[in-house]
């Protein structure tokens, strides 16, 4: 409607001007004329050529206005539509994309924007999928934990226990909510690193105190069950990495390794320069991972069946995962059944 009132008032604008111009035009003839009157013919002639001339541009003036109208409104039309088909989330949406002209420029920066909207609407399901899971798999693991709890409580309430009876209650009482409280700490620190509250301060440091403090968590473990722990690794090797999460993400290894290692077992630690990374060894010789479960090892709760007695919930490989990645590293195992296995970790130098 606007483009259509813009053309018909520029349409009648020209109109007056042409006719005033021809207007003033054929009055300098008539003066002309009353002064020299024997050019009469030669005058009208011009006035004649001259209106014809006028009356071309004005139309090539007109012309060029339509053509511009019509391709506005073909571009506007053109992209409403498919800004339409944008709202209405319709798939398969064609762009012109090999043509050098305006619409071709913005449809392409319309497509950017289209493909942007709809990662960010992939990224909102995956994570409200994620979310969904993890609130399920939080709900599963500490209802086990507090049905414990409630049961040891009951017990304790309605039946008439002797001291001793009452003790043991009591300790496995406390043993429950340990691991209740171990399990809250570790589902708030998984997704505290899931959401990116987390910030990971890397240093370039030595790896040799990371290590160590990796080892404090383990070692009256490992002397209990009379593991040999070899440990290689030079002062002067050092990484870019957050010392105090690389030592819990070392710790989680180090804590399988002992806790699947059997008594008088083996765990050795060795450190290696590489051009690119630094890698980190831990090998056990333990129980090992099947093929199978190679794959899955680093996802969230996963526990291979063959280990389902074993205390655990099968979170803290997956917060190892998470912290390597978030620094720039990988991790890579190696294992055969009844052998032992090996945790390859890389950190950035």
């Amino acid at each position: 409607m606007f483009l259509n009132n813009i053309y018909s008032i520029f349409t009648i604008l020209v109109s007056i001007i042409s006719i005033i111009f021809l207007i003033i035009i054929k009055l300098n003839i008539n003066y002309i004329i009353t002064t020299n009157p024997s050019i009469y013919n030669e005058a009208n002639s011009l006035f004649f050529i001259i209106g014809i001339f006028i009356l071309i541009i004005a139309l090539i003036i007109l012309g060029f206005i339509y053509v511009v109208r019509k391709n506005i409104l073909s571009f506007s039309n053109n992209m409403c539509d498919i800004i339409d088909k944008v709202i209405y989330k319709e798939e398969n949406i064609e762009f012109v994309e090999d043509e050098e002209t305006i619409f071709s420029k913005l449809q392409h920066k319309l497509k950017k924007l289209v493909e942007i909207l709809d990662n960010n609407r992939e990224e909102a399901l995956i994570e409200k999928e994620n979310i969904k899971s993890l609130i399920g798999d939080i709900s599963h693991q500490i209802k086990t934990p507090i049905a414990n709890i409630t049961m040891y409580n009951d017990t304790l309430i309605q039946r008439d226990l002797n001291r001793n009876q009452q003790s043991m209650f009591l300790n496995n009482m406390k043993f429950q909510v340990s691991k209740l409280e171990w399990l809250v700490q570790a589902l708030i620190k998984m997704s505290r690193l899931e959401s990116n509250i987390i910030s990971l301060n890397k240093v370039n440091s030595t790896l040799s105190d990371t290590i160590a403090n990796a080892l404090s968590g383990v070692y009256l473990k490992a002397e209990e069950k009379e593991i040999d722990l070899e440990i290689e690794c030079p002062t002067f090797i050092k990484a870019n990495h957050d010392k105090k999460w690389t030592s819990e993400a070392l710790l989680n290894i180090i804590e399988n390794a002992v806790k699947y290692t059997d008594n008088g077992g083996r765990i050795s630690i060795s450190v290696e320069e590489w051009e690119l990374f630094t890698k980190i060894d831990i090998m056990d010789t333990g129980i090992g991972i099947s093929e199978e479960d190679i794959n899955n090892i680093f996802k969230r709760f996963y526990r291979s069946r063959e280990v389902s007695e074993v205390e655990g919930i099968g979170i803290g490989l997956y917060l190892t995962n998470e912290i390597i990645i978030k620094q720039g590293g990988y991790i890579k195992v190696k294992s055969k059944k009844g052998k032992g296995t090996t945790f390859s970790v890389f950190l950035q130098r």
